[in-house]
């Protein structure tokens, strides 16, 4: 008889991700991940005194997933920006359920968007939206928090309906919001003009 394979905290949130990642944040529980491991829920009982310690593992995973898609470790575009972006929006499209999981379950609650486009986690893209269009790290982040609200905005309808990515069309809508921020950020075009 072969010995029983040992379940690792490690195999069971990549087990709750998949679980996520094909059904949703709803379906993820205990009987689910030991059914996709094969096993009884004793070993991820084990690992996991509480569902709410699973989630918290399964979510960081998810957003470990989320980060490695939307920015991928050399960026041979010369849009930063727009390609990030571009990306943010298509994973909405082909990781429906993550992206709720990840943005539409409520893990923002009592924060604001000045204090996400403040933290550590974006300092990348902050900074490549100071090289790309020339502004200062405070005009970078508010042209981010723009773009960002429409990129998430763009995001949401995707994974939140049954709708095409045509990632010409969002491209454009992209370059358009960025080229009108930038201008009015840098002072050569009025709010008012807009």
């Amino acid at each position: 008889m072969p010995p029983k394979t040992r379940i690792t905290k490690e195999m069971i949130i990549g087990a709750g991700l998949e679980i996520v990642r094909s059904e949703g944040e709803t379906a993820l529980n205990v009987r689910k991940v030991a059914a996709k491991l094969g096993c009884s829920t004793q070993p991820v009982m084990y690992h996991y005194k509480t569902v709410e310690g699973l989630k918290a593992d399964v979510y960081a995973a998810a957003d470990e997933f989320h980060t490695g898609y939307i920015m991928p470790p050399c960026e041979n575009s010369g849009n930063p920006a727009l390609s990030i972006g571009l990306r943010y929006i298509r994973f909405a499209d082909e990781e429906k359920h993550l992206f709720r999981f990840l943005f539409q379950s409520g893990k923002f609650r009592g924060t604001d968007l000045r204090k996400l486009i403040s933290s550590d986690e974006l300092s990348p893209m902050i900074q490549a939206v100071c090289g790309q269009a020339g502004l200062s790290e405070i005009q970078a982040k508010e042209a981010f928090e723009t773009l960002f609200v429409c990129v998430h905005g763009a995001a949401g309808m995707l994974a939140n309906n049954d709708m095409e990515f045509d990632e010409a069309y969002y491209a454009r809508m992209l370059r358009n919001i960025f080229t009108g921020v930038v201008g009015v950020l840098k002072g050569e075009k009025n709010e008012e003009d807009i």
